[in-house]
């Protein structure tokens, strides 16, 4: 693979200190937006959503099963299997943007044809339907190696901003490749995928047909101009890095002075455009304390978004070969933070908390094959963005072929699923 790099305006590195647990740190300056935050929503709505979220999900399978008997059976398992993503309480809220409701950021939106095609997918893997039906909940696909920014954590810290190989046709081609096997979402990364804006909406106007849309972002080119184009297109949600509350901090973990005013304006951008809105952090050892993670909270829920999602630290990329996993007391206020945040009536209001660490330590890894797979900006395939054993080559290669090679060998981190 050629070396050319891509002559990038990278800004500099900030040249202050900053102490990630100095809790009288500056916090956000985002200012409230002038326009309606995302909906969340609970309380006796939530109930009322939740009986016809069941009611939908029984119908569903009524007209595939031809059982009232095995249509509550497999609601039951389907509603067992959700709570172990979020502990023993039930979530006591939904997301509800643009007129459409959402039980979390990789379940498509309720009454959806992409959401009915998710609950066929799920049933099918322990009582097959004897028809087709999605093989993939999800596909992280990377489809450029640019990027303005140096992050701290980046994984792909090996390859950035060297020559690109994926042309639109191959990157269509793949995306054609894992919906031929079914896969309800596509989250399009790179680099910055905002990199290829000139590109990007014929790419989501062809991938939205059959599955739902989101761009992963560190906010950079994001504008409300782009915004509103992707939307057109088909985008569906996006997920905006920022890895501090105070705009110092996140700066210096992201390599440009100007990294947490891009993050703002495509908060902005995106909630204004009606997309599913979600802020992103890589939680570092230095971050975690209770009063920093609810200041992280406390941002979000002043930005108006619908979800915050939350990474681990992984050695691999930029962070290859350094000591920055955490350990289990910080994993242990971690997951005390995102049951308190989605169950809690104190912060019902607040965004909905994703934590893939919490079941992937108690049920097993949902990617290696079995829901979710990542494919790199060369098209080579891995079990997901953090595990770095290529499997093969999504565009030259038999997806299906290679996914289940990928499940009988598992996860090298976390269990497989039995299912």
């Amino acid at each position: 693979m050629a070396e050319t790099k891509y002559n990038i305006n990278i800004s500099p590195e900030p040249d202050f200190e900053v102490s990630d647990n100095a809790v009288s740190a500056p916090g956000s300056t985002f200012k409230e937006n002038s326009y309606p935050p995302q909906e969340i929503i609970n309380g006796n709505r939530q109930l009322f959503i939740r009986m016809r979220i069941h009611a939908q999900i029984i119908l569903i399978l009524l007209r595939n099963y031809r059982s009232l008997s095995t249509s509550i059976h497999l609601l039951k398992h389907l509603l067992r299997f959700r709570k172990s993503f979020f502990g023993e309480s039930k979530v006591m809220k939904y997301a509800h943007v643009d007129g459409k409701y959402y039980l979390g950021m990789y379940i498509p939106a309720l009454y959806s044809s992409a959401f009915e095609a998710f609950i066929l997918g799920e049933v099918n893997r322990v009582m097959p339907l004897g028809q087709k039906t999605n093989r993939f909940t999800s596909l992280l696909l990377a489809i450029t190696k640019k990027c303005a920014l140096q992050c701290e954590h980046c994984s792909e810290w090996a390859t950035l901003n060297a020559e690109e190989v994926l042309s639109v046709s191959d990157i269509i081609t793949i995306i054609e490749r894992f919906q031929e096997s079914g896969t309800a979402q596509i989250h399009f990364s790179g680099g910055e995928p905002l990199q290829r804006m000139s590109e990007l909406p014929a790419i989501i106007r062809h991938a939205s047909i059959k599955s739902e849309c989101w761009i992963l972002t560190s906010g950079h080119l994001l504008t409300y101009e782009n915004a509103l184009k992707l939307k057109s297109a088909g985008l569906t949600g996006v997920i905006v890095s920022i890895d501090h509350f105070n705009p110092e901090a996140h700066n210096k973990f992201r390599g440009s002075a100007r990294s947490y005013e891009w993050a703002e304006q495509a908060v902005r951008s995106a909630i204004r455009s009606n997309l599913v809105t979600a802020v992103s952090i890589c939680v570092t050892r230095s971050f975690v304390c209770e009063s920093n993670l609810f200041a992280y909270a406390e941002m979000a829920k002043k930005m108006g978004v619908s979800y915050i999602q939350i990474f681990e630290p992984k050695s691999v990329g930029h962070y290859q070969g350094k000591d920055v996993e955490l350990n289990e007391n910080e994993k242990a206020t971690l997951e005390s933070f995102f049951i308190t945040m989605n169950n809690d009536r104190k912060y019902r209001s607040y965004p909905i908390v994703l934590y893939h660490g919490y079941y992937q330590r108690r049920i097993g890894c949902l990617s290696a094959g079995s829901r979710h797979l990542y494919v790199n900006s060369e098209g080579d395939l891995y079990d997901c963005s953090f595990c770095r054993t290529k499997s093969g080559n999504a565009l030259y290669e038999d997806i299906n072929i290679l996914a289940d090679q990928m499940k009988a060998k598992g996860c090298s981190k976390y269990k497989s699923l039995p299912f």
